[in-house]
């Protein structure tokens, strides 16, 4: 890999990137949560509802599904894994 795309982030992890995203994908996995629907997503969707203030099936049962896709990196892919976590605690996205 060329060395023009390395990047350390704050924590001292070195990665490589091509794109202009600041995001660190080591501090991004380590973030991940091991339980709850927000552990189903992408990094970039789970950032999307995260930065929206959306942490609990109850408040992304307030959303309707096209709310939730225009998020910035939430794909068409986290709505069937959403509509799901939702329907097992018997919510559903608003209509």
């Amino acid at each position: 890999m060329p060395t023009s795309n390395i990047r350390i982030c704050d924590n001292g992890h070195k990665y490589y990137k091509s794109s202009d995203c600041p995001v660190c994908p080591i501090c991004e996995q380590e973030r991940k949560p091991g339980s709850g629907f927000l552990s189903l997503l992408s990094a970039p969707a789970r950032r999307a509802l995260e930065n929206n203030g959306i942490t609990t099936l109850e408040q992304l049962s307030t959303y309707s599904e096209k709310e939730i896709l225009k998020l910035h990196g939430m794909g068409p892919a986290s709505i069937p894994k959403l509509r799901a976590a939702l329907e097992e605690y018997g919510l559903s996205f608003r209509n």
